[in-house]
């Protein structure tokens, strides 16, 4: 791990994903390296529903990622007409199949179908975006299992960038069930990456500003494009951006760039917390095939 260098000036220290994504990527492919010369091939499972270009878009790159990282990876692609018992068929297979270690439903599935009863339907061993409900109970409890991966690439980008967390206030501005509020069961767990006091807060409250005026590291989570202003931000914080909305190919942030002027240390708008959330999926994925090899 290595801290960033500082940007002269006024800007805040940046806090880039793509060496934290590549820090992890290096040592998920070791860890398949280490299975396939015991005879173990890790498997990552996609499915989709439907025929949106954005979702095949990102189905595609995973199955790239996955092959460059030594993982196959089989793809199940059902039409848009498919019934949620068909999807639910396609997954009872994937969970029975011992040579398939993770499974991933592309979100969004079309109208009609319901994705939370689909991903209740994975194994949850086999469940790599970490949010099957028996997941989010082990991470409530502080138990063993996979992790959501936004959350867990927001702590291991603070970690690469040796950012403090234990001992410090974190205020996450946003409750959703995908980044707020595992991040802050997750930040708020007695680990050296963690161990904080996490306050969650959000747009319901009327004057939320006063919760993210006193954090020394803030996590924008909200969904609402340019919620954060540099008024909302106490001076020399830590920023995170992990809340997006798009609309069309456009990626708008809830942190607004000029928090850079106010910031310590800020992720940057393209490239922050995405690419750690990606290889956190595979993160997942490895160890799930570890698990579930006996390979420990």
């Amino acid at each position: 791990m290595s801290s960033s260098s500082v940007v002269t000036g006024s800007s805040a220290r940046l806090l880039p994903g793509a060496p934290v994504a590549e820090w992890v990527l290096d040592e998920v492919a070791a860890s398949v390296a280490e299975l396939r010369a015991v005879g173990v091939t890790p498997a990552l499972a996609t499915v989709l529903v439907g025929d949106d270009d954005a979702s095949a878009g990102y189905i595609r790159i995973k199955q790239r990622q996955a092959a460059a990282l030594g993982f196959a990876s089989p793809h199940v692609h059902l039409p848009a007409s498919a019934s949620q018992a068909d999807l639910h068929a396609v997954l009872a297979d994937l969970n029975a199949d011992s040579a398939v270690h993770g499974v991933l439903v592309q979100h969004p599935i079309p109208g009609g179908l319901d994705y939370d009863r689909a991903l209740a339907e994975v194994d949850p061993d086999k469940d790599v975006d970490g949010m099957h409900p028996v997941n989010m109970g082990r991470l409530a409890l502080g138990l063993p299992g996979p992790l959501p991966c936004t959350p867990a690439g927001i702590e291991a980008l603070l970690a690469f960038h040796q950012v403090p967390v234990s001992g410090r206030e974190v205020v996450v501005l946003g409750r959703g069930a995908t980044l707020g509020r595992p991040l802050a069961m997750l930040l708020a767990q007695k680990r050296p990456t963690a161990n904080a006091a996490v306050t969650v807060v959000h747009t319901g409250v009327a004057d939320w500003p006063r919760y993210t005026r006193r954090a020394e590291i803030l996590v924008a989570a909200a969904g609402v494009p340019g919620i954060v202003r540099p008024e909302h931000v106490r001076p020399g914080a830590v920023v995170v951006g992990g809340g997006v909305r798009y609309e069309g190919r456009r990626l708008l942030p809830d942190v607004d760039e000029s928090c850079a002027r106010v910031a310590g240390a800020i992720t940057p708008r393209v490239g922050g917390v995405g690419p750690t959330t990606v290889a956190m999926l595979f993160r997942n994925a490895v160890r799930a095939a570890r698990r579930q090899s006996g390979v420990v």
